[in-house]
C-alpha cells in the first residue's frame, strides 16, 4: 500500500496463529492501522495477497462480516446514535449475538445507554467500540488502540475481556501503542516499522534475544567477588558497582538465585533488595526504532 512516495506497507509478509493474541506495534506512520484496515477490508491491496479466515476480505465481504469483529481507531457509531440503539443494532446483523444487557454492564456502559454517541467521553466511545467488536461472537476480532483514552480500571477490564476472547477461541489482532499491554496480552507480538516487518515472536523470545539479564543486591561492602564468582553458575559475572551494591550479569534461572542467596546466607552475609531486571519490550521496541520522535 502506498501514498504517493510513501510505501505504508512495504512487502509485509506474515500469518497469525489462531486463537491467540497477536499484538502489531509500530512507531508513529509505521503501517499498523493500514494493514488492518487491509485486513479488515476496507482498503483494497495495490499489491500482494491478504487472506483473513481463507478469504479474500474486499471480494468475499459479506462472506467474512459475520466472523469477523472490527474496533476502528476512532469512531465507528453513528454520531447521533444512542448506546443501546447502536449496540442492539449491532447485535440484530449476527445469528447468536451476546447478551446485549450483560455486556452494557460489563463495560460499564449502563448508565449511559440513552446517551448518544456524540456526547459520550472518549472512554465510553472506547469502550462502546470494544462492545460493538465483540457482541457478535466472532471467531476473529481486530482491536486497533482499544485501550487509548480508558482510565485504569476500564483499561484493565478490557485486558480481562480480552483474555477471555483468546482463551474462548477466538483470534485477537491487537494495534497499541502500549508496549506494556502488549507484554501482557500478546501470545505473538509483531514489531513493524516503515511498513516492515523487523521483529516478531512472543514476548519472552524477544525480551531474550541480544541481551542478559541481571540481579542486583545490597550487602554489606566489600564482599569476595572472586569467592562469589567462582560459586556462580557457568557464563554468569558479578562486580561490585557501588560500595555495597553488587551486580550479577548472566542467565537468570532459579538455581542462580538459589546459589546466590546460599552463598550469602553460609557467610552470614544478608542480602538486601534483592531484584531480577529483565529488559522490556520497551527497551526492545526503542532499540528497534530508535529514540527520535515521529511525526
Amino acid at each position: 500500500m502506498r501514498y504517493g512516495e510513501v510505501a505504508a506497507v512495504d512487502t509485509l509478509s506474515t500469518q497469525l496463529p489462531a486463537s491467540q493474541v497477536t499484538a502489531v506495534v509500530g512507531p508513529n506512520g509505521a503501517g499498523k492501522t493500514t494493514t488492518l484496515e487491509t485486513c479488515e477490508g476496507f482498503r483494497r491491496p495495490q499489491a500482494g495477497t491478504v487472506r483473513v479466515l481463507g478469504l479474500d476480505p474486499a471480494r468475499d465481504a459479506a462472506k467474512l462480516r459475520p466472523r469477523v469483529g472490527v474496533m476502528l481507531q476512532s469512531g465507528g457509531a453513528w454520531t447521533g446514535c444512542r448506546v443501546h440503539e447502536a449496540l442492539r443494532h449491532a447485535a440484530a446483523l449476527h445469528a447468536h449475538p451476546l447478551d446485549v444487557d450483560a455486556l452494557v454492564e460489563r463495560l460499564g456502559l449502563g448508565s449511559c445507554g440513552s446517551t448518544s454517541y456524540r456526547r459520550l467521553s472518549g472512554g465510553q466511545q472506547q469502550r462502546l467500540g470494544l462492545a460493538m467488536a465483540i457482541v457478535g461472537r466472532p471467531e476473529l476480532v481486530f482491536l486497533d488502540e482499544p485501550t487509548a483514552g480508558l482510565d485504569p480500571q476500564a483499561r484493565r477490564m478490557t485486558w480481562e475481556l480480552v483474555r477471555e476472547l483468546r482463551d474462548g477461541g477466538v483470534t485477537v489482532v491487537l494495534a497499541t501503542h502500549f508496549l506494556d499491554e502488549a507484554e501482557q496480552l500478546a501470545d505473538r507480538v509483531i514489531v513493524i516499522d516503515h511498513g516492515r516487518i523487523i521483529a516478531a515472536g512472543s514476548p519472552g523470545e524477544l525480551t531474550a534475544t541480544g541481551a542478559e539479564n541481571t540481579v542486583r543486591f545490597t550487602a554489606v561492602a566489600g564482599l569476595d567477588m572472586h569467592d562469589l564468582r567462582s560459586a556462580l553458575p557457568a557464563g554468569c559475572t558479578v562486580q561490585e558497582v557501588t560500595p555495597g551494591g553488587y551486580l550479577v550479569t548472566g542467565p537468570v534461572d532459579p538455581a542462580l538465585i538459589a546459589t546466590l542467596t546460599a552463598w550469602c546466607a553460609a557467610r552470614g552475609v544478608l542480602a538486601q533488595s534483592l531484584a531480577v531486571e529483565r529488559r522490556s519490550l520497551e527497551d526492545v521496541f526503542i532499540e528497534l526504532t530508535g529514540r527520535e520522535l515521529r511525526p
